[in-house]
């Protein structure tokens, strides 16, 4: 059976048109659930979101079926076509890209999402109420890439110039403005280098250092953050080659090799989603679970990568930190 026969069978049986609501957990059902993720199966991410599903009472090879595919920014319509082709109760997806795609060949299969900003993306209507198919989780990544200049300014206290390091294709240019302007009050030049894809990585660090760029705060997107991918093993090396002090997304960045990392726990932000999934699977509709938000921001610093370029902390802000790597 070819996909588009699959796809008139799912039709004719409900599969793909059966409203949100009457999804209800049945005693004995074997529910699907379907992923598209930056992160692969193995991700020590995955391995937490299924920990926390196990912890719900949903268990793979049990009463639940797990499929997917990795987000290839070249190909989300097709995949985004062929996760929904299988008839999933659910799909875990993110970040803004990969859910426009579900949301474009769906309205009505329940998605849990994880981005940057999920009301300023237009994915739901507000927190509270977000409407639709679509719940999860807005990482107010806005504020927290602020909150990350100010980390990275402590750190490297003598920089005068600082390299904001953007997704081209999805950091809004208002964000980066106020990113520069913030730095120029503090006596700092912010310059923006824009990175279109995973190709151009280790020439735009390249760029920033040859530029004058003093320190690097890498901006929240997936392009460079995702802890465990092959992106961010290039970027973690090639910053180890500059010998530029740099903060990321995430604190488990820190704990993987990088200088700092500071904002919720990308583990922990899975396990969130495996809660709101369970949630789903029970019968609750998308529509009625609230947008979360992070509960919890840690700042980790990475002595060792400190000595491995060189570079000394200020002592005041290794005791702000919430967790200190010899």
């Amino acid at each position: 059976m070819n996909r588009r026969e699959l796809i008139a069978l799912l039709t004719s049986t409900g599969v793909l048109s059966r409203p949100i609501n009457a999804r209800g957990q049945q005693p004995g059902r074997t529910y699907r659930l379907g992923f598209l993720l930056p992160a692969g199966r193995q991700a020590v991410s995955m391995l937490a979101f299924f920990d926390e599903l196990r912890l719900n009472g949903f268990i793979e090879g049990q009463n639940l079926t797990v499929y997917g595919f990795q987000a290839d920014n070249e190909r989300l319509a097709e995949l985004a076509a062929a996760v929904i082709s299988a008839g999933p109760d659910a799909i875990v997806a993110g970040p803004e890209r990969p859910l426009r795609a579900l949301q474009a060949a769906s309205r009505t299969i329940p998605l849990v999402g994880m981005s940057e900003d999920m009301v300023a993306e237009g994915l739901v209507a507000s927190l509270a109420r977000p409407g639709g198919n679509i719940t999860g989780i807005s990482l107010l990544s806005p504020e927290l890439d602020g909150k990350r200049q100010d980390i990275l300014m402590a750190a490297a206290p003598h920089a005068r110039r600082i390299a904001a390091m953007a997704d081209a294709k999805v950091t809004p240019r208002h964000h980066l403005e106020t990113l520069q302007s913030a730095a120029r009050s503090r006596g700092v030049e912010c310059m923006v280098i824009g990175v279109h894809g995973p190709e151009e990585i280790i020439s735009s660090i390249d760029t920033a250092k040859a530029s004058g760029a003093e320190a690097l705060n890498f901006l929240a997107t997936p392009l460079f953050s995702v802890p465990g991918t092959h992106n961010n093993e290039v970027v973690l090396n090639r910053v180890a080659t500059a010998r530029l002090p740099a903060i990321f997304q995430w604190p488990d960045t820190a704990e993987a090799g990088a200088l700092m990392g500071y904002g919720p726990r990308y583990t922990e932000m899975y396990r969130q989603r495996a809660r709101m999934i369970a949630k789903i699977l029970r019968g609750t509709n998308p529509a009625d679970i609230p947008v979360e938000q992070p509960a919890r921001f840690e700042l980790i610093i990475n002595l060792a990568a400190a000595k491995a370029i060189g570079h000394e902390i200020p002592a005041e802000l290794v005791l702000r930190a919430d967790q200190v790597i010899e």
